[in-house]
């Protein structure tokens, strides 16, 4: 009785390990879910909930953007360390400035200031003879790439070496996108395809204003502190490039103890006009090492595409 007792229940076992492995192989995938939260990532599969497999790849642990600013060995391939000389060889007739540098070595001021300052601060450019800081390579061939998913609104950042065809993963980003819409070709007010980020960049600051919408805002409060945008369809556009960009979430000044605070919350969610939100840490890292160099963006609606 005992032995037909376990062999019953081992037979047992056995189709059921069978039959979950059927249901989940056919089990019907939602590529586009606005479940998720950017620490808190899931896909919805009908009435059950399964942790964003992003979690689990170490690809979105990645951050080799710091090796960007690194001075030391382990610095990557694509930059090199300058000594600062207001008298250099490539300058006749007047000191040269940091701008100058940047001008020279096709490297954005801001990614400069990283660099020389050693920690996330864009802005302070004061220099002295034999500081040292990093730059593109002045003859290097380069391009960057941005692939984003709609379905779990993550951002990977690449540079491509044109010369050596090398493409390496710098980092990947959380992201908000656009509202959801089924007669969206993408599922949301975000396009899909391949779009040439463009040149007319912004950058901005307490007391900054424009139109937006037809009315006059504080653009800080709507498009945090950097403006991307897309400038030209390249391949399998959903639609024109024209007025989709990247940039941050809304921003607010506090005029009191001068803090800028940022609506963190709309990264990992659904609900812009069509753009692409990042923190302000975020794209402000982006913004000082992309706008020199010419930047694909790539927006896929799944996670196979």
């Amino acid at each position: 009785m005992r032995f037909s007792k376990f062999l019953s229940r081992s037979f047992l076992f056995v189709f059921a390990g069978i039959g979950a492995m059927w249901f989940v192989k056919n089990k019907p995938f939602l590529s586009l879910n606005t479940q998720h939260k950017s620490e808190e990532a899931v896909y919805q599969f009908n009435d059950e909930i399964v942790l964003d497999e992003t979690k689990k790849d170490p690809s979105f642990e990645v951050d080799r953007v710091r090796l960007l600013f690194s001075k030391g060995p382990d610095k990557l391939p694509i930059v090199e360390t300058v000594t600062y000389s207001s008298r250099v060889p490539w300058l006749k007739g007047r000191p040269a400035w940091l701008a100058d540098y940047a001008s020279y070595f096709n490297t954005s001021r801001h990614f400069i200031a990283r660099s020389l300052n050693g920690k996330n601060d864009y802005v302070s450019q004061k220099v002295s003879i034999g500081d040292r800081f990093n730059v593109f390579k002045k003859n290097l061939s380069l391009e960057f790439h941005l692939k984003i998913n709609l379905s779990t609104a993550k951002m990977q950042f690449f540079y491509k070496n044109l010369d050596s065809q090398e493409e390496v993963l710098l980092k990947t980003y959380p992201v908000g996108l656009g509202r959801v819409d089924p007669n969206s070709p993408s599922g949301c007010l975000t396009p899909v395809g391949k779009f040439k980020l463009g040149s007319k960049v912004a950058i901005y600051t307490p007391g900054v204003t424009g139109f937006f919408q037809n009315r006059k805002i504080e653009m800080m409060e709507v498009f945090g502190t950097r403006w991307l945008p897309f400038d030209e369809e390249i391949e399998g556009c959903s639609d024109a490039a024209k007025g989709y960009g990247i940039h941050g979430v809304p921003c607010h000044f506090d005029a009191q103890n001068g803090n800028i605070s940022e609506e963190r919350a709309l990264i990992g969610d659904y609900s812009s006009d069509g753009c692409i939100r990042m923190a302000k840490d975020h794209i402000e890292e982006l913004f000082s090492i992309v706008i020199t160099k010419p930047t694909i963006v790539e927006i896929v609606r799944g996670t196979t595409e």
